[in-house]
């Protein structure tokens, strides 16, 4: 049986390069030849046993590629044709996407806990950091990459863009609006940019990386906040002459900046929550009105399916957004493992890696 190199899931702190069958497919699906992927911060919850996920997975969500083989029932794609799949491919057939929440197709209890819906990619199925991967359901979630555009410039819209554009969009961010984004890592700093697409006139990011908050000004950041300089939802409401935020966007997942974000809302305020936790999260009492204070708390996974990458792809392709500054190191598979020590310890100001094999 052919085989190919795949980034593999051995044990908690181990995610190793290996070999492992080419995958097979069926009349749904179909395989792509990966010529481009990454690695998420959610790929590193599943590195250090945060996130769980069976044994031997490949993992990867966020892939670029050429088809290589077409299932006989996909339609409206040939092979050799390049293509991207969203994290979240959904099979649109679902409970889940008949009521409208096509993120969620395929929601339910793994290893004790909801599993994250329509993700399936390097957590229910094998995933994109390899030299090929299977794609489910191809015809709702392939979308052709525009012969104009490279494989860094679409490498975003799988996860970070799709994410990072879903807590805005959650947000329900109106022209005129004040927006905080808590974390400027890649998500927040595709927040940043999609606030500024819906209309937010004043947007505020909060980091202490001078690295990520000079990007975050490039990508429409207002006003940065360093949280080592004094306490962020001081100076949030300093800034916005103690009125507070319309929305604050939590885009890294700890108790810390969940609360800071809830803090930091006007009366009315909607919170829209994109970090992973990997612990228990409490609501402090004052923070929240005591229940009172007409506040919302919103959640997202970034939609998935081929219209979603084609509108984003659309946005990259105007040239209202570039996203290709994300892009920091590039690796070739075979050094997999030295990306992932370099992108889970945060060294050398890395913001995402281009993985080709």
């Amino acid at each position: 049986m052919p085989k190919m190199k795949a980034a593999i899931f051995v044990e908690a702190g181990r995610i190793v390069l290996d070999e492992k069958p080419i995958p097979d497919i069926g009349p749904l699906d179909a395989l792509v030849r990966l010529t481009t992927t990454t690695i998420c911060g959610t790929d590193v919850h599943i590195l250090k046993g945060e996130y769980p996920v069976e044994r031997g997975l490949t993992i990867g969500h966020e892939p670029v590629g050429v088809i290589e083989k077409l299932g006989s029932a996909v339609t409206g794609f040939k092979e050799g044709q390049r293509v991207i799949a969203g994290a979240i491919t959904p099979s649109f057939t679902s409970n889940a996407c008949m009521c409208g929440c096509a993120s969620q197709d395929g929601a339910g209890t793994k290893h004790g806990f909801k599993a994250m819906g329509g993700w399936r990619f390097g957590n229910t199925i094998d995933g994109a950091q390899a030299e090929y991967i299977r794609v489910p359901d191809a015809t709702a979630n392939l979308s052709p990459v525009p012969d104009e555009l490279t494989d860094e410039q679409v490498l975003m819209c799988p996860d970070i863009m799709s994410t990072g554009f879903s807590g805005a969009e959650n947000g329900a961010i109106k022209i005129g609006d004040t927006v905080v984004v808590f974390a400027l890592g890649p998500i927040g700093l595709c927040a940043v940019a999609g606030a500024k697409l819906l209309g937010a006139t004043t947007i505020i990011g909060v980091d202490t990386v001078p690295a990520r908050l000079a990007v975050a000004k490039k990508l429409g950041c207002d006003h940065v906040v360093d949280f080592k300089a004094g306490d962020p939802v001081e100076q949030i409401m300093a800034i916005t002459d103690g009125r507070g935020v319309d929305v604050a966007i939590e885009a890294l997942g700890t108790q810390q900046t969940f609360e800071s974000a809830l803090r930091s809302l006007r009366p009315g305020g909607t919170l829209s929550s994109l970090g992973v936790y990997s612990t228990d999260l409490k609501i402090p009492l004052a923070a929240f009105s005591a229940g009172l204070g007409d506040n919302k708390i919103v959640t997202s996974l970034c939609p998935g399916g081929k219209e979603r990458m084609r509108r984003l792809m659309s946005v990259v392709a105007s040239g209202r957004i570039d996203l290709t500054p994300l892009v920091t190191h590039r690796f070739k598979l075979d050094d997999i493992e030295a990306a992932y020590d370099l992108f889970a310890h945060q060294r050398d100001g890395v913001l995402k890696v281009a993985i080709t094999p």
